[in-house]
């Protein structure tokens, strides 16, 4: 496997992976808020709304990083660098003990209590589990894939190149005029289809 290749896979792999692993973490208990009458689960989508769409991108650039040219791949590195920044900002302040908003949807729910006060009066105490420390985890590999795709997209091979070879020997095949019954078949033994 070449170098050019081995960066591409890197990259391509952790940036899916990453988002994969954001993506199932939103949906697992990221905190816990402790009232009078027993613990309140909040999910990771529900603590922070946005983490789905962003590690939903993270999965789709990941994906279509394979498939572009070398301009779009500078773009798509640069937005895996914001989408992994975001994450990190709004995940960061999780770990440990969540603030009071972060729990407060969950809150309102059980209770029907809404307002930062009246949340504040009836959640004794908030902390959160190992998911925020993953999910910050999994936005640094993004963000350092980004980077990677930033640094080495020029040395990557340039998507649909296999399909070159078919397009040149179509065009050779038209310049030379109409092809007889026996081009045709000389053709289609190289794998060529002459129809084209």
């Amino acid at each position: 496997m070449s170098v050019r290749t081995r960066a591409r896979t890197f990259t391509v792999v952790a940036i899916l992976a990453a988002g994969a692993l954001g993506l199932i973490g939103s949906t697992q208990t990221w905190a816990l808020a402790a009232l009078a009458d027993g613990d309140v689960d909040v999910p990771g989508a529900t603590a922070v709304p946005v983490l789905q769409p962003l590690m939903l991108t993270a999965l789709a650039l990941g994906l279509v990083l394979t498939l572009v040219g070398r301009a779009l791949r500078y773009v798509l590195g640069a937005l895996a660098v914001a989408v992994a920044a975001a994450v990190a900002a709004l995940t960061a302040p999780l770990i440990g003990r969540p603030p009071a908003s972060a729990v407060a949807p969950a809150v309102t729910e059980r209770t029907g209590l809404a307002g930062e006060e009246a949340i504040a009066e009836v959640v004794l105490s908030t902390a959160s589990t190992a998911w925020p420390a993953v999910t910050l985890v999994c936005a640094v590999v993004i963000g350092f894939a980004g980077v990677a795709v930033l640094v080495t997209a020029h040395r990557w091979a340039r998507g649909g190149r296999r399909y070159d070879g078919a397009a040149a020997a179509a065009t050779r095949a038209s310049d030379a005029g109409p092809l007889d019954a026996i081009d045709c078949w000389d053709d289609l033994s190289r794998g060529d289809d002459p129809t084209r």
